[in-house]
């Protein structure tokens, strides 16, 4: 199933994340298994897994992708600061179905040849966003999934309400999803309130002694209604 698909069925879809540390807390779960998570995160019910592929600042790599990707069949999101074409090859080659674009670091001609080039790859990209000028320049460029991202990367600091407001200013017809600082079913029903289709939940489940338990506790949250965009997304 591709990516996008992924993310638009019915019911709470959580991109569930690997990552073995992040720079504003350090090491999270440094001798953690990507295919050991794949496994229970698709058995908890994610829609899809974001894998972080950065070494610098995630100690993460493509490798981690291939781990993943043998041990699940849930669609891959290479999560990495992606500004050039081979790196979107590299990924593409490890089992990736999408790729993170993050309009905060690249122009508009980048964005758009990292968009074209993700496509003719074959995978989707989720793009990037923390401003509504930022979203502006997504929808410019054709994205057809936006993520608003709770976390200043500037900052490090995280507030989910930036997501709750932002999120209802990407167009219907684009999948919109909310990310960093999801925690609680609480937080979930508050960002699917401002049009969220999807979540992605990383330092929460990379915390969690039994990640498959809290993403089944978080996913069976019955009493949610879908965004007013869900049945109108291409």
């Amino acid at each position: 199933m591709r990516f996008k698909e992924s993310l638009t069925r019915p019911g709470i879809r959580i991109i569930a994340e690997f990552k073995r540390a992040s720079p504003s807390l350090g090491d999270i779960a440094p001798g953690a298994d990507p295919a050991a998570r794949a496994a229970a995160y698709e058995r908890g019910g994610a829609a899809a897994m974001s894998v972080l592929c950065d070494a610098a600042r995630f100690k993460g790599s493509p490798d981690d992708l291939r781990r993943a990707a043998s041990a699940s069949s849930l669609p891959l999101l290479a999560k990495d600061f992606i500004s050039a074409p081979e790196r979107l090859e590299e990924v593409a080659a490890a089992g990736a179905a999408a790729a993170l674009l993050i309009v905060r670091y690249l122009d508009d001609a980048a964005l758009a040849a990292l968009l074209a080039r993700t496509r003719a790859l074959g995978m989707d990209a989720l793009v990037e966003t923390r401003s509504g000028e930022e979203i502006a320049r997504a929808v410019a460029a054709g994205a057809d999934i936006i993520g608003v991202n709770s976390r200043d990367l500037e900052t490090l600091a995280v507030d989910i309400a930036v997501s709750e407001r932002l999120l209802k200013e990407i167009p219907d017809g684009i999948v919109k999803v909310a990310e960093s600082g999801i925690r609680t079913t609480a937080d979930i029903a508050r960002l699917q309130a401002a049009g969220a289709n999807a979540f992605l939940i990383g330092t929460t489940l990379m915390k969690s002694d039994d990640p498959e338990a809290t993403l089944r506790q978080l996913t069976q949250l019955t009493q949610l209604t879908q965004p007013p965009n869900h049945q109108t997304i291409l």
